[in-house]
């Protein structure tokens, strides 16, 4: 059973779904999504966010909005497009690439280099850093972890990335946008189409345990048996801790973010290194291209996390970035974690949305859970062995 329609929630159901189980999909909401839904149309958000008031006539009509409250972008080469093409949700959508990354570097904003082209244009960079860091980014794309040909006198099971820095001589500022803007270090027909049932706008009254264990769901006084619960924290707030707080503030302009060559889309990082922060702030831009605003329009979300009690100043270097900003819908929320690993209740809770602009750590997050639940790592080709088994071949 899966309570809720993060998108977490919702892949873990298509996996089990996928690996032939069955599964039951609760939310209490009446729409998909819980805190990462997409909002439409805009009064909905101005009412959400508690904004006095209509919109403006100059935001165009309110249908033409679909704002995601958490929006992240998916990496190419990442895990939840191997998870999405495993699950075959890949064809019920369609993607669309972002037209660039960007980072920030002494108070401005540079596209982040990724081909040795770029690299050497760069205007982040020296003549002679530059050369440098072609060749880093040379090694990185012939290094082969099954050919010690390729690892030029670097053990990859014992030298730390910052030895790896050092051997190409990079400068602090290269280091910065190369582990925090190019590494990133810090659908719900999924279940359905193989034969999951989704249930919205239920409410959760209870969870039934018994002898330590969940049995089941209790929701308008009827009860829905299960071995195994997946669920996010505001379902069982007395098994979860805080461990932090994140801001995100979603802008509305009226133009593209300065510096971006007039992108449609973008995402823009500010290492902590260059803001005098333990953690990165981050800037997740799309526009009425995608289909998710007025014409003309473009949504911009700030995120990070927090480390003092004044949140708003501490994204400031971004919103500066943004200016003129038409409309800000700010909101905080606390960062939760599992207490247990679920193992002995069998209810199994996800983490949280972080301040990230990407699903990788969301991804590891479900990987941690079906882990817990199963027993096993979560493999892909043998996931797809697995389906095969079930399903027949594609």
């Amino acid at each position: 059973m899966n309570s809720d329609g993060k998108i977490k929630e919702c892949i873990l159901s298509g996996i089990m779904s996928v690996n032939g189980k069955k599964v039951l999909h609760m939310d209490r909401n009446p729409y998909y999504g819980g805190e990462s839904a997409s909002i439409t149309p805009l009064e909905d958000l101005y009412k959400r966010f508690k904004i006095p008031g209509a919109p403006p006539a100059s935001m165009g009509r309110g249908r033409d909005w679909n704002v995601d409250l958490i929006p992240k972008f998916l990496m190419a080469n990442g895990q939840l497009v191997k998870m999405l093409l495993y699950t075959e949700v890949t064809r019920y959508m369609d993607f669309k690439v972002t037209e660039g990354s960007f980072v920030y570097k002494g108070g401005k904003i540079y596209k982040v280099p990724s081909t040795e082209a770029e690299a050497l244009a760069s205007s982040l960079m020296g003549l002679f850093e530059k050369r440098r860091f072609r060749k880093f980014l040379v090694y990185v794309a012939n290094f082969d972890e099954k050919d010690a040909r390729t690892f030029e006198g670097i053990d990859p099971q014992k030298t730390t990335m910052r030895e790896v820095y050092k051997k190409f001589d990079l400068g602090q500022d290269v280091i910065d946008f190369t582990g925090h803007a190019l590494a990133l270090y810090r659908t719900d027909e999924l279940s359905a189409i193989y034969g999951g049932t989704y249930m919205l706008n239920k409410p959760i009254e209870e969870i039934i345990m018994e002898n330590g264990k969940v049995i089941g769901v209790k929701s308008e006084g009827e009860i829905a048996r299960c071995k195994q619960l997946i669920c996010d924290p505001s379902y069982v707030k007395d098994r979860v801790a805080k461990v932090g707080q994140v801001i995100r503030v979603i802008c509305i302009l009226s133009h593209p973010i300065k510096n971006t060559n007039d992108a449609n889309s973008c995402q823009i990082i500010i290492p902590q290194n260059q803001v005098n922060r333990k953690s990165d702030i981050y800037v997740c831009m799309i526009s009425s291209a995608h289909n998710v605003a007025a014409q003309g329009k473009y949504i911009a979300i700030v995120s990070t996390t927090v480390e003092t009690k004044e949140p708003e100043k501490e994204i400031r270097p971004a919103l500066e970035l943004l200016e003129p900003v038409e409309q800000k819908f700010v909101s905080i929320s606390d960062l939760l974690v599992p207490k247990d690993l679920g193992t002995e209740s069998q209810i199994f809770i996800s983490r949280t949305y972080d301040a990230t602009t990407h699903f990788e750590t969301t991804c590891d997050d479900i990987k941690d859970i079906y882990k817990r639940m199963t027993g096993s790592e979560f493999d892909f080709e043998e996931m797809k062995r697995k389906k095969n088994d079930i399903y027949g071949e594609d």
